[in-house]
């Protein structure tokens, strides 16, 4: 009987380049959207039944590096770290319009 391979998962790391992982992402997220949940949140289960977002699916470790990544908490599986996430886009804090990135650092155009 033969080993069969190891399984391997590929995830986003902080700098948002993918990278291949023994263990599961964490957290999933919308690469388009910039926002990341619960592996079981309801929005994304429901747009995922219907087919939605299959091929823009990414996966994280852990939420410090979905941040670093430069995605936005879920407002609905997350709604306390979307809140807080929400109340510092206004305050100055060098964030780009869409509120995901420090301004410069990707993002497109200014």
């Amino acid at each position: 009987m033969t080993d069969a391979p190891a399984r391997t998962y590929r995830l986003l790391g902080p700098d948002g380049i993918p990278y291949r992982s023994p263990v599961p992402g964490t957290l999933g997220g919308h690469r388009r959207g910039r926002l990341y949940g619960r592996l079981d949140c309801p929005s994304a289960a429901r747009v995922l039944a219907r087919g939605g977002y299959v091929r823009e699916r990414v996966f994280f470790a852990d939420e410090a590096t979905a941040v670093a990544a430069g995605y936005r908490p879920c407002a609905v599986c997350l709604p306390e770290a979307y809140g807080r996430w929400k109340a510092g886009r206004g305050t100055g804090e060098g964030n780009s319009r869409d509120g995901n990135r420090p301004a410069g650092q990707g993002g497109g155009s200014s």
